[in-house]
Formats: structure tokens, sequence, C-alpha cells
């Protein structure tokens, strides 16, 4: 079914309805947030921004998603998760309130990171309820139409509210802590329209076997060497996974590179100019990731995904190297269309592939792996261009880890899933 028919027939449910627009208003509050924090960390024309602001920024940005989410289900099959939907905006507005605080206050870079940090982590919460939450509010026969709705919605609105972050940033200039305020009140919204649900519609449901907390949050531990071992028997899986995981590390860097470029580099410290350049890139790189959305599925109907893989990584790496090493202002958005049409296949086949190769017993567990790996990666490779980025970004050897990156990890996935090919 195309996006439009799966949105049509399951917007026929009022409860539905209720739960989508709950995660549309929130996630359009996350992306003036993020875009917040980007502002800060990278394009405020009142601080110098070194490869370290970048890391620490990303840090900020994706460390709780590795860090919370394999913990986070304890707590959301536990509490109701219609109040967490509730509650959870309202404890995040209030802290938003308290870091533009900080902003205003001129408190060191530090003490707003830490507060950034505690709304991501109630961010965490809540994305994971909404989660938990879809099954109770669609039917087991349009749950497939739903899953292939809500993510790709969710994107679209939080770059909705990225684009108005960066309208705010051009109209209030460095005053960012209007940013947070209005993140914050859009974000409380989203609590009004979860109080409209039924206080129990959304689980989760009784279960008289269920461990107590304390021994639910030390099987995690065990659960994921569970995870590690099911995964190592799944060769396919587990390598589609780490080929996912090698190009968050190189996206991270090459995002790195684009900012450090465009801030010194590119436009000589103008902080305006850099916003405008790495906006560019955005865009280019969202259109490569929805026109994956549609060629990944297509070219995976003519050869098996352990062949389009490797091909995704080394057009990657040659994308990178023949466009971003004339370090010209016009090959990054180029570059980053092809890194977002090509890591966005990636990611559908590792998707695909985990799904489709490993155990149902094992999918909680392997996930919760694999969301550690795709956030993980992605800031290891922040701290990586921290160590080796020069001031105005200009690193050939940054582009050299890139380029011959995304190539290696092509023969590598090719050696370890070429079994896999020989009986297909």
């Amino acid at each position: 079914m195309s996006f439009v028919a799966d949105l049509r027939v399951v917007l026929q449910g009022r409860d539905f309805r209720r739960l989508f627009g709950t995660r549309l208003v929130s996630q359009f509050s996350d992306g003036i947030f993020q875009f917040s924090v980007y502002g800060f960390a990278f394009f405020n024309p009142e601080k110098h921004t070194s490869a370290l602001d970048v890391a620490m920024g990303f840090a900020v940005l994706f460390l709780p998603y590795s860090l919370l989410g394999p913990f986070v289900g304890v707590f959301i099959d536990r509490w109701p998760r219609r109040q967490i939907l509730v509650i959870a905006p309202l404890v995040r507005g209030a802290l938003l309130l308290v870091t533009a605080g900080i902003l205003v206050a001129g408190l060191p870079d530090a003490v707003f990171y830490t507060a950034a940090l505690c709304v991501l982590a109630v961010n965490r919460f809540f994305m994971a309820a909404l989660g938990a939450s879809l099954p109770h509010v669609v039917p087991q026969d349009r749950l497939m139409a739903a899953n292939a709705v809500v993510p790709t919605s969710g994107t679209v609105i939080t770059f909705g509210g990225v684009g108005i972050g960066v309208l705010m940033l051009e109209v209030f200039h460095s005053h960012i802590s209007i940013m947070m305020v209005t993140s914050g009140a859009v974000f409380a919204l989203s609590a009004l329209v979860a109080a409209s649900m039924p206080r129990h519609l959304l689980g989760p449901d009784d279960d008289p076997d269920r461990p107590d907390t304390r021994q639910a949050l030390r099987g995690v531990f065990t659960g994921l060497a569970d995870g590690f071992r099911h995964l190592s028997g799944h060769r396919v899986a587990a390598a589609t996974m780490g080929a996912m995981a090698m190009h968050r590390f190189m996206f991270g860097m090459a995002t790195a590179l684009g900012i450090i470029l465009y801030r010194y580099y590119f436009t000589g410290g103008d902080a305006s100019g850099a916003l405008r350049g790495m906006s560019l890139v955005v865009v280019t790189s969202g259109i490569g990731f929805a026109l994956a959305v549609v060629v990944t599925p297509l070219a995976t109907e003519r050869m098996p995904l352990e062949r389009w893989v490797p091909w995704m990584l080394v057009t990657a790496g040659v994308a990178t190297a023949v466009l971003v090493t004339p370090f010209q202002e016009w090959g990054l958005p180029v570059a980053g269309f092809f890194l977002g049409v090509a890591g966005q296949s990636v990611k559908i086949c590792a998707d695909t592939a985990v799904q489709r190769d490993v155990g149902d017993t094992y999918l909680g567990r392997s996930f919760s792996i694999y969301d550690m790996l795709f956030n993980g990666m992605f800031v290891l490779a922040a701290a990586l261009s921290a160590a080796i980025l020069p001031a105005d970004g200009k690193s050939y050897a940054a582009v050299a880890i890139i380029a011959v990156g995304y190539v290696v990890s092509a023969l590598l996935y090719r050696l370890l899933t070429r079994r896999a090919l020989a009986y297909r």
C-alpha cells in the first residue's frame, strides 16, 4: 500500500488519531529543541565553535537514547503509559524553562548541556511509551500500516520543527532561550491531547508473572548479552547491523566535518552563513532519505539486500572522495544527498534483516542493541572528529577516513555475507 492509503486506513480509528496527534505535537516540539541545541553548540555568533563543541552537542542529543534505551522498557511495562504521556510533557516543559534560564543567566556550557541531557532523558521515556502504546489503539491487521505511517510522519514533522527553529534563530539571532521556551510550550500541548484518552487505554496489561522492577533491571544486562549471542548466530542480520553502525560512524564524521567547514573555512566565521549552508545540506540529505524509501524496495526486488548494502556503502565512499576533497562549498550538499540515499538504504536493509532473520523472542533485545549502535557510533565519530579536525575544518585525513571507511565496510560486509549469498 502507498503511504497515503496507509494513512487513510489507520486514521479511521479515533484512539489512533489521539495517540498520533500526541506524537506529532511532541515531535514538532522536539525539532525546535534539537535545533536550539544545534544553534547553541554550532551556530552561536557569540562563541567560538570547535570540533569539541560539536562532539558535546551530539553527545547531548544522542547519548540518552544509547544509554537509557535498554532500561526504559522496564518502566514502560510497569507504569500507566497514558499517565507517562500526560506527565512527561509537563516535566519536560519545566526543564526547558530551567534550561532557558541557564542560558539567560550565562552559566557555564556544562550546566546547559547537563540540563539538555535531562530534557532528552525525559523525552526518551515519552517516545518509548508512544511506541509501546501503538498496539493498544490499532487492530492487529492494521498494525503494519500504522508502523509504515508513524515513523515517516514523525520524521517529517520533526523537520518542520527544525525549519521553525531555523526561522526563529534568524529572527531572534542568539536568543536561543526563546526557542527553548517555545519548544516547552508546544510539548506541553501534547499532554492535553494525551489527556483526552481513557486512563487505562494504553496499558500495560496486568501480568501476574511479571518480575519485580529490581529483578527486571538486572535482567537488562543478561538480556543484552543473550541478544549479542543470538545475533552472532545470524550472520546476515549481524553483518547488516554492523554495516549500519559503520555508516553512522562515517556519517557522524561527515556531519562534524561539514559543520566546522561551514562555520569557518567557507564563511570565515559567519554564523548566519554557516547556518544557511548546513541547512541546505540537511535539505539535500532529507531528499536522499526520501528517495531511498522509494528506491530500496525496488532494488531489493531485483537483487538480495546482501548485494545492495555494499553497493550503497561504496557509493557513499566514492561520493565523499569526489565531492568533498576539493573543499568547495557546492560539493557538500551534493555529497549530503548521496550519503542520505546510501545511509537510509542501509538502515532499511538492516531493519529488514533483523526482522526477517532474528527470532521473535529476541527482537526486542536485538533492537535495543541496534539503537545503542545507531546513536553511540554517531557520538563516537564526533569524538574522533574533535581529536583530528583543525580549527577551520579542512582535513584531507578526515575525508580519507570517511571515504576509505565506507569502502572497507563494504568489502567486510561482502566477506561476512558471502556464504549466505551462495545459498540464494
